[in-house]
């Protein structure tokens, strides 16, 4: 026989056995994990992250903040060890749990610290003490020296020290805190303090007086806002699925004839200026007034005509749009309907937000405790303007504030990420099968479980990605707003190039992220490829050839004659 037949017949057997070995493929069952090396980094940032929270805890700072410490470094309520150098350290306080500041009322609005000396004591005054002599009978009859250590209490009426050792008279009544053991003064005049000190606080950022301003003006319309349009959202989902052609073409009607009326409007204003916009009694003003008035009056027509011009040119292109892609709006129709359907079909799909805000919440309570920790953490050094101690990170053990700084990003966008990827998991499952009776019992739940087997790892890389990018931005809006009014105006500009490219760019990826969560790829390929793959579209006609069902046959048809 010859050769050339034989070698034709075993590449044909080949080709066949490739053929075959494609269509065998199943995607759901030939997973592995993806992106490994991104999975253990961020399980290793994890792990450095409670290291921080175990380091608060080991080195007391955990200790000092819910037990509270004095001026002398010593915490309450514990037996302390000697600090070198420091007076007045190394003293037991097992008896003394709370918290006691000579002057409470005493803050420094621009640090918002209070500046008094602060005690442990047994107990806190419940009445208000006008002389020394009530210190003297307080300290004697329940044993809480409210004076400051060294001072004994049956002496407090005739020492000299007693005016700035002592507590301010009169002292007011106060209460311990449930949790932080500080002695709370019950005088309300005293709270005023406290506000002025968040008062000013807010009003160092402009932006952030105007939210709280508006929010506190306006809370009832926020909150009654959300609730309507959580129940039009709702109404809508539901009615998605039968009027999903109709809402397209309204909404396409709308921007159109939006758009022709916003430019007619526009034109006629400009055209209204340029007939009756010139007519000025002169002879009853100034010549100034006059000319200052032409002078507005042009500056106010050439804006107009660059508007209606902008808006002419935006119909123009609008409306091109939609003449070469109307083929597309019965891919849009199907989308919605299919969308409609999915919500149906999945109705938990609209808890998702709430599980994932109630999960950004939970971290953001423990990484605000985690930092309230380091503030009380650290070696005691004492403050040369007040000469109380203080705990202070140095060293290198400064940059764990940083470092918790970007576990917060991070780990943040983790978590959206994770329920892009869940949500998309879920969709994806329901409409690439085919039998719907043979779906899984809760199909989200079993995206949560690919999630955590398989994707963890891209879901990781991706939030690190945003994170690369939202970091300098933070950093350069904070130094725009530390220099405002103080920089130049071609530094202003500079900033605010910067800040409006690294938020474009932040955006761009998220977007891209996204798709990467929802595109129905093999487990096993790269995420460059993957990314390439579904810029091009490729994999949507590859699976197309291969579906059968009505509403893919609708949706890949349309994608394909567009």
């Amino acid at each position: 026989m010859d050769p050339k037949r034989l070698s034709s017949a075993s590449q044909q057997q080949v080709k066949l056995r490739i053929k075959r070995t494609k269509r065998e493929w199943r995607p759901l069952e030939d997973r592995s994990c993806t992106d490994l090396p991104w999975f253990l980094l961020f399980t290793v940032f994890c792990v450095g992250m409670g290291s921080i929270c175990g380091f608060t805890i080991a080195t007391g700072g955990a200790a000092r903040l819910v037990y509270g410490y004095d001026s002398y470094g010593n915490t309450c309520g514990q037996r302390n060890e000697q600090i070198e150098g420091v007076r007045l350290s190394g003293l037991d306080h097992t008896d003394r749990k709370y918290v006691f500041f000579l002057d409470p009322c005493n803050i420094d609005i621009v640090q918002r610290k209070i500046k008094s000396l602060a005690l442990c004591v047994s107990l806190c005054p419940p009445e208000q003490m006008n002389t020394y002599q009530d210190l003297k009978r307080f300290a004697m009859i329940n044993g809480s020296e409210l004076c400051s250590y060294e001072l004994a209490g049956h002496k407090y009426p005739g020492l000299p020290e007693r005016f700035s050792k002592c507590p301010k008279l009169p002292v007011p009544p106060s209460k311990p805190l449930p949790v932080f053991n500080r002695c709370t003064p019950l005088d309300v005049s005293c709270y005023a303090k406290f506000a002025e000190a968040v008062v000013t606080f807010v009003g160092d950022n402009s932006v952030l007086h105007r939210l709280i301003a508006g929010v506190a003006a306006s809370k009832e319309i926020i909150i009654g806002l959300c609730v309507l349009a959580l129940v039009l959202s709702m109404i809508l989902m539901v009615i998605i699925r039968y009027i999903s052609a109709v809402l397209v073409w309204i909404l396409t009607a709308l921007v159109v004839l939006g758009s022709l009326a916003g430019t007619s409007v526009l034109w006629w204003l400009y055209i209204d200026h340029r007939l009756y916009g010139n007519d000025t009694s002169s002879s009853s003003k100034a010549m100034k007034e006059v000319l200052k008035e032409e002078e507005l009056s042009k500056d106010s027509g050439q804006a107009l005509l660059v508007y209606a011009a902008a808006a002419t040119v935006f119909t123009i292109i609008l409306l091109l749009l939609m003449l070469f892609m109307r083929k597309r709006v019965a891919l849009t129709i199907a989308l919605f309907h299919v969308a409609g359907k999915v919500f149906i079909h999945l109705p938990l799909l609209t808890l998702q937000p709430f599980v994932t805000f109630l999960a950004l919440l939970l971290f953001w309570i423990y990484w605000v405790l985690v930092l309230l920790f380091l503030g009380t953490t650290g070696n005691p050094v004492q403050n040369e303007e007040t000469g109380l101690i203080e705990f202070r990170l140095t060293g290198p053990l400064q940059y764990l504030t940083w470092y918790h700084a970007v576990g917060l990003i991070w780990i943040s966008e983790f978590i959206l990420a994770c329920q892009q990827m869940t949500v998309a998991g879920a969709v994806v499952t329901y409409y690439f099968t085919r039998d719907k009776n043979r779906l899984p019992v809760t199909p989200i739940l079993s995206s949560v479980l690919r999630l955590v087997r398989y994707h963890l790892g891209t879901v990781a890389k991706g939030s690190f990605i945003i994170t690369l990018v939202k970091i300098p931005r933070l950093i350069l809006m904070y130094i725009h707003n530390q220099l405002k009014g103080k920089e130049n105006a071609c530094a202003r500009c500079l900033l605010k190039t910067c800040i409006c490219c690294l938020w474009c760019l932040e955006k761009c990826l998220n977007y891209l992220n996204q798709i990467l969560h929802m595109q129905p790829q093999p487990s096993t390929a790269p995420v460059s490829a993957r990314l390439l793959a579904t810029l091009s579209s490729s994999w949507w006609r590859t699976l197309c050839a291969s579906l059968q069902s009505t509403p893919s046959e609708t949706l890949c048809s349309s994608w394909g004659r567009s």
